[in-house]
Order: structure tokens, then sequence, then C-alpha cells
């Protein structure tokens, strides 16, 4: 007979994991309410964008800027008291910052094909230029997005009350709002969605077409634009600034200044380029110039219409909306398209301020990453994204926007200065590049990014001394503040580490002490300390102390007849006197005569009570930190912390759950 077959000898087969199930805490619940269910990391990647969507996901902060630039300009030069004379100016300032825009959309296609994974400023000079540079680039980004939105929720409620002038005195709260819809949109994950921003992009490019076309149509065919009433203007103040004097060049430096605004976001390309379909890096390219194209044209025909109108900037209303009522006028047909206008303005604005939400967190998250800012914003949170990082940046541009009264002509001033510090950067940084590596055609490269790096580096200049009473101070002093700031912080993670590393591989070789005391401090007795001697006694320690320091002799008498009266003889209790009542110094004693045999390895076993509600936390002391922190430095002392979970019924009855396992390192509290 043939004997049955035998399995070969082998390891028995582990036994199935038991499921665990995980309480959902309140935090937990209100996030899935509020945001939807977490995501999970299969669900990060997005879906590569064709140029037309990408046009509309990376271009709406570029291109909503032609909705106030021209104001901006205005604004400057008429604030000047030059009368008449200012519309003379608004056409060349126009065409001189569409020459700065073009020597942009030149460089940054360089940019775009020399570092197609990522060409932010902070990568590009981190890279050429090194670590410090990289610090003031990025910063001078920090502050750029945090601008951003402030100016683009601040400039969206002026095209709304614009229409509605009965909410001007609410501007700030219909502001704040915008903020908070961008952001709780950015918390829920929400992706480079096409469907999201081509609309308000594409609605926003045609109403500007559509306006800059028939102003065109009716000032050569249609009987000429009629100008907006210009009562306000004095006549021979007009007349006396005819000429152009030194102080007039200052002005127009000034006003030149003001329009810097209208090419921010030109970065947005070179910084999304990983979402373009392949090739990504000429995609990228070409979109780049159809976005600088389409603002050019957008940017002269504004400034046009409105130097032909006479338009004033007020309180209230905008110059955008001065002009769609000067076009369009005041029939049926002029009201819808007035409406048309104001509205498209408004929501690509809005989703403007989400420009800011996707860098801001990304780039905060390179730098710590860096150790040059808090490892917090490095972690991505319940869907997927960067909470810290948006919620960061949602509260400093809010406390912009009320600061400033949400008013686009005060924070313009201090927008411009980072924007133009950082082009500065990346193109010095190309051209480095280009120096370095000589690739094939690196001296044309060399030549658009030095010209670049020249240009940008001039308008900074200019911006700086002309803006700086009007607020660019505040910049000029901050960005070097927050640079040393982020240095100190990399100084400190950078001494972190070093001390951590330090010997660090001797810890798997070093010998082991031969014995191991345990020592369970005892305050009363309850779960928590019976808890705690459970897990004491699953260590196996050669030697098992309780332990509890009186500093009642009362309350340590009592304590000592119930210990007494459990029985515990396995575990004798010891009462240490404390008659000056300094607790730690009497754990360290403790913890001295315990390890004076010199081969001893010391734990002591601290019970803290867990709450369920965190404001139970300040009904108790936190004697247990202290006691932690100064036995940091005592050589093999070690300290845990043995949790005993409270929580409570909606009946006001007490459950309480034991935690299994131990927790070391950190406490809220010690009872």
């Amino acid at each position: 007979m043939t004997a049955p077959a035998q399995n070969p000898p082998g390891p028995s087969p582990l036994p199935p994991t038991p499921k665990v199930s995980i309480p959902e805490g309140r935090t937990f619940r209100f996030k899935n309410r509020f945001l939807g269910r977490p995501l999970h990391t299969d669900q990060l990647e997005h879906e590569r964008l064709g140029k037309p969507t990408a046009l509309a996901v990376f271009a709406s902060d570029n291109l909503s800027s032609a909705a106030y630039a021209t104001e901006e300009i205005l604004h400057t030069l008429l604030l000047a008291g030059i009368g008449l004379v200012a519309f003379q100016f608004v056409m060349p300032i126009t065409l001189a910052m569409v020459g700065v825009l073009i020597i942009l959309i030149l460089s940054y296609r360089q940019t775009i094909k020399a570092y197609p994974s990522a060409g932010g400023a902070y990568i590009v000079t981190k890279d050429n230029l090194g670590v410090l540079p990289a610090q003031v680039a990025g910063v001078s980004l920090l502050t750029d997005y945090i601008l951003v939105v402030a100016v683009s929720a601040s400039a969206g409620t002026a095209a709304l009350y614009s229409v509605f002038s009965e909410l001007y005195p609410y501007r700030v709260f219909i502001a704040l709002f915008f903020i908070a819809i961008v952001t709780v949109g950015n918390l829920r994950g929400v992706k480079e969605s096409g469907r999201i921003f081509a609309v308000p992009t594409y609605a926003f490019v045609v109403a500007m077409a559509l306006m800059i076309g028939y102003g065109l149509y009716k000032a050569g065919f249609g009987g000429g634009l009629d100008q907006i009433s210009i009562d306000a203007m004095d006549p021979e103040q007009a007349h006396e600034a005819m000429g152009i004097s030194a102080v007039g060049w200052f002005l127009v430096l000034h006003a030149f200044a003001s329009g810097g605004a209208a090419v921010t976001g030109v970065e947005a390309i070179s910084n999304g380029v990983p979402a373009f379909r392949e090739p990504a890096w000429k995609n990228a390219a070409q979109t780049l110039v159809i976005m600088g194209t389409m603002l050019g044209l957008m940017f002269v025909g504004i400034s046009w219409l409105a130097s032909e109108l006479h338009t004033i900037p007020v309180s209230g209303k905008t110059v955008i909306a001065q002009i769609a009522e000067g076009v369009y006028g005041s029939s049926g047909f002029g009201r819808v398209m007035f409406f048309f206008t104001q509205f498209a303005t408004m929501f690509i604005l809005i989703m403007a301020a989400n420009t800011g939400f996707a860098d801001f967190p990304r780039l905060a998250s390179f730098q710590a990453e860096d150790s040059f800012l808090p490892r917090q914003l490095t972690k991505r949170g319940h869907r997927l994204v960067y909470s810290n990082g948006i919620l960061a940046l949602a509260i400093m541009a809010a406390s912009l926007v009320v600061i400033l009264a949400a008013d686009v002509s005060r924070l313009i001033p201090l927008y411009a200065i980072g924007v133009f510090l950082s082009f500065t950067l990346s193109q010095v940084g190309m051209a480095r590049h280009h120096i370095r590596l000589k690739e094939q055609g690196w001296k044309f490269g060399l030549l658009i990014n030095g010209t670049g790096a020249v240009v940008t580096a001039v308008v900074t200049v200019v911006i700086s001394a002309t803006k700086f009473l009007d607020g660019a101070w505040v910049i000029l002093l901050m960005i070097p503040i927050f640079v040393w700031v982020v240095v100190r912080l990399n100084h400190q993670y950078e001494a972190e580490k070093a001390e951590l590393a330090e010997d660090a591989h001797l810890a798997a070789t070093a010998p082991i002490l031969n014995r191991h005391a345990v020592v369970v401090l005892i305050d009363k007795i309850d779960r928590t300390s019976a808890r705690a001697i459970q897990y004491a006694r699953t260590l196996n320690p050669d030697r098992l102390y309780a332990v509890h320091i009186a500093v009642d002799e009362l309350h340590a008498a009592e304590l000592a007849a119930q210990w007494e009266q459990l029985e515990l003889k396995r575990v004798p209790l010891e009462i240490r006197e404390c008659p000056d009542r300094r607790i730690n110094r009497s754990v360290l004693e403790l913890v001295a005569e315990v390890a004076a045999d010199g081969d001893t390895e010391v734990s002591v076993l601290i019970p803290r009570r867990e709450y369920r509600s965190a404001w139970h936390r300040f009904l108790h002391d936190r004697t247990a930190d202290s006691i932690a922190k100064a036995l940091g430095d005592v050589p093999h002392a070690n300290v845990t912390f043995v949790p005993y979970h409270l929580t409570q019924s909606s009946k006001g009855q007490h459950i309480h759950k034991v935690e299994r396992g131990a927790v070391s390192g950190t406490s809220d509290s010690h009872n």
C-alpha cells in the first residue's frame, strides 16, 4: 500500500489577524461631514490636462490681473493731481509693461524647457544659486501668494459692489466669505478640474473681448465713445501739468510700478508643467505664450478704453465697471452686457485666489522638507491636500483683508515687490544654469534669461522706490526678517539632527545593563494605578517598585492603609517623604538610589488619565511633564506614560476603557 503524501515540514501558518474596531472621534466625524470621506493615497494622481483646460486652470491669476492693472495706473496718476494729462500716459505705461510681459514670457519658456518637472523660482534658485538665495525667493513667493488671495478676493468684491452699490459697506465681510469658500473647496480636495476653472476663465476672456471689440466698433463706426463726466477734475491744474519735469518722471515710474500687477501669475504655468499632456514642456510653453498674448491684448484694450472714456477710479465702482457702462450704455442690452461683464470679472477673480491656495501649500511643503519651515507643512490631510498650509494661507490673507479694509489700491503696493524679486532670482538662476551646463543653444538662452534678469531687477528697484511710502516698506522689511526666521529654524532642525545622529551607530552594539528596575509612581489607588502595575509586571523586571511621593502626610497614610487592605504584597508600596514639596527632586533621588550600582536600567512608569473632552485637561495639573523633563538628562533612566482612557456616555454614566499598550514620550496632564 502506498503511503499518503505528506506535506514538507515548515512553520505553521499565522492565525488570522483579528479585526479591530477603531472608534471615530468627534473631529473625524466632523471632517467626514464637512470635507467628505478621507481619500487614499492612490487617489493622489490627477489626469493630464490639454492646453485649453490647462490654460483655464493656470491662467486665472494672470488673466484676471487685467481687471485691476489699468485702474491702479490711473489711480496713481490721478491721485497726483495732474488732471487730464493723466490719460496721456496710460497707454505708454501700459505698452511698457506689456514689453516686460513679453520678456517674462520668453524667459519662462526657457525655464519650462530646463525644468519640466517643476520650474518655480524656489527650485531654480536653489539649484543654481544656493540655499540662501532660494530662501529669499521662497519667502518672496509665499508673501506673493498670500497677497494673491487677498487682492483677488478684494477685487472680486469690488466687481460685485460695482453692480450692487449697497454692498460697499460690507466689502470686508464679502471678501472674507470668498476666501472661506475657496478655503473649504481646497480642504475638500478640489482638483485642477477644467469644468471648475474653464467657465469663469473663458467667460472673462469673452466678456473682455466683447467689451473691447464693441468699444473699437463704436469708436470707429458708431459715432465715437462718450467720455465719462470729469467735473471733479481741475482744468487749471491739468494745464499746469502739461509738461514733464523730473518729478513728472518719478510719477510716471510710480504709475508703471502700479501697473506691475498686470504680470503677476506668469510663473504659475512653470510650476504646473507635470500636469500637462505629453510632450508636457512643449504644451506648457505654448500655453504660456497663449496666456501672455491674451493678457497683453486685454490689458492694452482696457487701457485704451479707459483713456478714451476718461474713467476716474472712485470708491464704490471699478474702472472696468465704468468702461462697461460707457461702452454698452444704459439700454436693456447694455445692462445685460454690463451684468455679464461684472459677474465674469468677479468669478475669475475668485478663481484667481485659488492659484495662491494651489501654490502656497506646495511651496511651503518644499521649504519644510528642506527644514526651513515647520515640518507640519509637509503633512497631507484628510483629503490628501496640505491642510496646514491651506489654513495658514487663509488666516494670513483674511487678516490682510481686515487690516486694509479689502481695498485693492492699498494691497497692490505690497503685492508686486515679492513677485518681481522672485522673477529676478529665477532669471538670474536660469542665466547661471546656462553658463554652468552649456547645453545646446545655451547662448541664446543666456541672452533671454540675462535680459529678463536685468529688466525684472530694474522693475523691482522702481517698485521698491516709488511704492516705498505707499506700504512697500512693509514687504521690504518683512522679507529679510522672514528669511532670518527660516534660516534660524533650519539651524535648529540641523542642530537637532546632528545631536540625534551623534554616535547613533553605537546603539546596536553598545552593551546593555544587566539589571532592569521598574518604578511605578502612585498618586492614588484607582484603575489608572492598577493598569500601570499590570503593565509593569508584563515587563518582567528584576525589581519592581511602587512609590508614592508624599507631599500630604494624611493622604499618604490613607493610601498606605488602602494598599495593605488590597493585600498587594508582591508589590509593596514605598512612601517617600517630600517635606519641601519638590516632587521632581524626590524622583531624581529615587532613580539615583535604584541605579546606584551602575548596572541597572531604570524605567519610571507614570499612570495618566486620558479624557474625551479637551476641556477636562485643564482641570488637572501637569506634574508628569515636569518629572519627564527632569529625568530627560539622566543616563539609563526612561519615562513611560501608561494611559487610561475615560469616556462618558450621553446619559452621563462613565464608561471606563482600558487601552492595551503603553505610550511613551509626551503627556497632557498628570493626576
